[in-house]
């Protein structure tokens, strides 16, 4: 997951976003709030160098900009279990790549985001029950 800005030290995803041009910069900042919006109890960090949402101590969904696209990457992957709805864009084990050329799907970021706090939520339910 290498973008084309060196973000190695970045502390926030704030400071992520501001090395980015403006264009890119609302990009991210769409997604990052309509993250905020479906679950906003979840955790903004930065991990593998990228911003990241983690809920019940578990990762939830990662994002990161690139030259040409925007990459969210679903944790745990949900390409297969939205394989109809990203026929639009490129997407391989675990990623799906918004072109900057392109409005994001913010309603598609929505419906996935909704899936993964769902199965975060039954994943830390399972947890207390073993």
């Amino acid at each position: 997951m290498e973008n084309t800005k060196s973000n190695k030290h970045t502390a926030s995803i704030t400071e992520y976003i501001a090395g980015f041009s403006t264009e890119v910069q609302e990009m991210l900042e769409q997604i990052r709030n309509t993250i905020k919006e479906v679950v906003p109890d979840a955790e903004e960090t930065i991990s593998y160098a990228i911003p990241a949402f983690r809920l019940n101590k578990r990762s939830l969904v990662y994002f990161a900009a690139f030259k040409k696209h925007i990459g969210l990457y679903p944790a745990p992957t949900t390409v297969e279990e939205f394989k109809a709805d990203f026929e639009p864009y490129k997407t391989s084990k675990g990623t799906v790549q918004f072109p900057l050329n392109r409005p994001i799907p913010l309603e598609l970021i929505r419906k996935m985001v909704r899936y993964l706090v769902q199965m975060n939520l039954e994943k830390a339910g399972n947890k207390s029950t073993s």
